[in-house]
């Protein structure tokens, strides 16, 4: 896990001779065929002196339009966007190879809307896969996730036509009861089950709790029952790897063929920049053929992607390096690591991943006005909450964190 940290001015000539390599609407090109354009010129125009100094939103009023999977050819979808293009399969390639170890040139990806887009992007690919591959028809395909799973797991086995089998968690260490696995797996069996979709989760939202990869492998494996394992990183995908070095979410892993992982979360880039990894050769189960006006055909769920989101992510990674990034993800860790030392000491209960900034606390420690004042997240808002959530993020003040705890801590003296 090593790439050399870039100055803002490597950068800034990189993404400037990216787009250089673009068509420019605005130049003397014939550009007659494309149902795109710049910015509307009115509100965002092109002349602003502050954008000779600012690659991405140059990248933004150039509007360079991403459609299609970049890395499954060398030729760019859309050569009037070729350079930014390449950006983006310099990005999936670093991810995928610097971050989660994959071999070289191995792994397919592109930058999706966020998490949710990703998650069901690796659905769609495994429905159509045991439909090709195995012959399965819909109802006999099951996706198998845990109750603390993120809720675009429900929404797109709703819009796949999959079987939810929702696995039960230990209220204490918030991982997958193996007994659950069985017995629910064992009924979908008795209902027809053939083919399973696993989600293994890098960082739920809620707890922050990873789920044990190798035990729901093992476990289909053993079954001899047609699986393959997405892991929905979309929140631990840019800190996880960084601050526990025997991870095994990694595609050295063979359980792990494809996996989310967002930067609109950890890596402090705009909304609308979630990442989707595959290993090669999967891509082709939703291959769009009738999207015959572009040039490479579509396999994504979006559609059209703003290529600017795409440079965002590329810009953050080089301009820290892997030493930079790995060096800010674990001052998170150490300042979530002492706030959990607080907690322990006025015996409040707590859930924490060791390498994640998310603690979950009991609620019964703490008034809803507190948690409101500092906009504390409840693991539910229909019920009475049982947990709410602090996520250490860049923004947070050590002040704020002080006051926290000693408001907290009154509260819990108030309650002995």
């Amino acid at each position: 896990m090593y790439w050399k940290k870039l100055s803002h001015e490597q950068v800034k000539q990189h993404i400037f001779s990216a787009l250089d390599e673009n068509l420019d609407y605005r130049g003397d090109h014939p550009i007659l065929g494309i149902p795109g354009t710049y910015l509307d010129t009115t509100e965002f125009y092109p002349d602003a002196p502050f954008l000779k100094d600012a690659p991405y939103m140059s990248a933004m009023v150039r509007n360079p339009n991403h459609i299609g999977v970049h890395t499954l050819s060398e030729h760019s979808v859309l050569e009037v966007f070729q350079g930014t293009q390449r950006i983006e399969k310099e990005l999936i390639k670093l991810v995928a190879e610097e971050i989660f170890n994959g071999d070289p040139g191995q792994q397919d990806g592109y930058v999706a809307t966020g998490g949710t887009e990703a998650n069901i992007q690796a659905m769609w690919i495994y429905r159509n896969y045991f439909k090709k591959e195995f012959g399965a028809r819909i109802g006999e395909i099951g996706l198998v996730y845990s109750q603390d799973s993120h809720y675009s797991m429900p929404k797109g086995a709703n819009i796949l036509n999959l079987t939810n089998i929702i696995l039960e968690v230990d209220p204490e260490t918030r991982l997958i009861k193996k007994e659950s696995l069985e017995n629910k797996v064992k009924v979908a069996i008795e209902e027809e089950i053939k083919y399973f979709i696993v989600i293994a989760n890098l960082s739920t939202t809620m707890f922050g709790s990873v789920d044990d990869i190798d035990m729901l492998g093992d476990f289909f494996t053993d079954m001899n029952m047609p699986f393959k394992i997405h892991v929905d990183a979309a929140y631990g995908g840019f800190i996880y790897p960084f601050t526990n070095p025997t991870s095994r979410f990694t595609f050295q892993n063979p359980y792990m063929n494809s996996i989310t992982a967002d930067g609109h979360k950890m890596l402090q880039t705009p909304y609308g920049t979630g990442l989707f990894l595959i290993r090669k050769g999967f891509f082709d189960y939703v291959k769009t053929d009738e999207a015959q006006y572009i040039p490479g055909k579509d396999y994504t769920v979006s559609g059209s992607r703003s290529g600017a989101n795409a440079i965002s992510m590329w810009m953050i990674l080089q301009i820290h390096g892997s030493e930079g990034w790995k060096y800010k993800m674990e001052t998170l860790c150490d300042k979530t690591e002492r706030i959990c030392k607080k907690l322990e000491g006025m015996g409040v209960e707590y859930f924490r991943n060791p390498y994640l900034n998310i603690i979950a606390i009991k609620a019964k420690y703490m008034s809803k006005e507190l948690a409101e004042k500092y906009y504390l997240v409840a693991n539910t808002y229909e019920f009475e909450p049982e947990w709410f959530k602090i996520v250490v993020m860049p923004h947070v003040k050590p002040g704020t964190i002080d006051t926290f705890l000693m408001e907290l801590e009154g509260e819990v003296r108030g309650r002995k």
